[in-house]
């Protein structure tokens, strides 16, 4: 991909801020999570991890994490007792920027692994606008029925140490708007998958009509439109089902379809997505679901700041938080 300063002759055909630029001979620059880490061990949280390739036509994968005392634990005790919570986790990125390497996701996801006691799976999808929605979705639940069922059965590491009883969809951002649709998929499938709970970390929904912060704020509403058209150009625009899960069904009502037990809705308080994250939780809460939702709002902080950030003091707590969700903690 070529920088843009070094060829200054090169023509802007669209600016999708501050993700990526497209040139008009079609040349795509990324400009954020750009920079990958290799798997392995990591020295500060005795977490490690390995890629495991899903799909070779396609290309999509996943980054196995999982605590290095497990690893070292398995010589000493029966697999039956090693089994831990399996998360498995979408990045974000607008569906069109990062990946399971990015440097940004590699030490945020070690982080929580360390806090959770989890095996985690960090899914790596084709990314749009080269692969367009759908794609990116059908990439990450074909990788979801995959490493919860006979395929991770093949993965020594997912063998050995997932519980499938206890499945868990985590995500930021864009991954945190596929965890969603995924449960809503499964609930009465007649798939023998089953999640036990959902994580949505500053959730990526969206609309054409603002609200709350969004009314005063005509800049990030527009560079949130923005990144929404350009990933999918359909008629429906911001009132797209995908991105907007309440224009459908008595104005979100297929909430209560929700095939998980558990969710927690976590939002940064400076985020321009916060009070759609919100809504979606009040929509849960007053849609007759049956299962448990919580909540957890971050104030003075902007979105995926634990991504960017996940050493600082708030991104702890969230971390911590998390973990006691996906081991079935109060």
């Amino acid at each position: 991909m070529e920088d843009q300063d070094s060829n200054p002759a090169k023509e802007v055909a669209r600016d999708v801020f501050p993700f990526l630029r497209v040139y008009k001979d079609g040349t795509i620059q990324r400009l954020v999570a750009t920079e990958s880490l290799p798997p392995g061990l990591d020295s500060e949280t005795n977490v490690v991890s390995k890629d495991v390739v899903i799909f070779p036509e396609t290309g999509v994968s996943a980054r196995l994490y999982l605590p290095n005392s497990a690893v070292a634990a398995a010589d000493d005790e029966p697999i039956s007792r090693k089994k831990l919570p399996l998360v498995v986790y979408y990045h974000g990125g607008g569906f069109f920027a990062a990946s399971t390497a990015s440097r940004e996701y590699h030490s945020a996801l070690n982080r929580i692994v360390a806090a959770s006691n989890v095996i985690l799976a960090s899914v790596d999808y084709r990314l749009a606008p080269e692969n367009p929605i759908p794609v990116p979705y059908d990439d990450a639940f074909a990788a979801l029925e995959w490493i919860a069922g006979a395929g991770g059965g093949s993965e020594p590491w997912l063998r050995d140490h997932a519980d499938l009883d206890r499945v868990y969809l985590a995500g930021d951002s864009c991954g945190a708007n596929m965890s969603h649709h995924f449960a809503l998929k499964l609930s009465g499938s007649g798939r023998a998958l089953r999640i036990r709970g959902v994580a949505m970390i500053h959730p990526y929904f969206w609309g054409k009509d603002p609200i709350g912060a969004e009314v005063g704020d005509g800049f990030r509403k527009a560079m949130v439109d923005n990144w929404w058209l350009f990933v999918c150009p359909s008629e429906k625009g911001c009132d797209d089902p995908l991105i907007n899960p309440f224009v459908e069904e008595g104005n979100g009502s297929g909430l209560q379809k929700l095939g998980c037990e558990r969710v927690i809705v976590v939002v940064a308080g400076d985020d321009i997505l916060k009070d759609r994250g919100r809504l979606y939780y009040e929509k849960l809460v007053g849609s007759g679901w049956k299962g448990k939702a919580e909540y957890l709002e971050t104030e003075g902080k902007d979105h995926v700041f634990h991504i960017i950030q996940p050493d600082c003091e708030e991104a702890k707590t969230v971390f911590k938080r998390l973990g006691a969700f996906f081991n079935d903690e109060p």
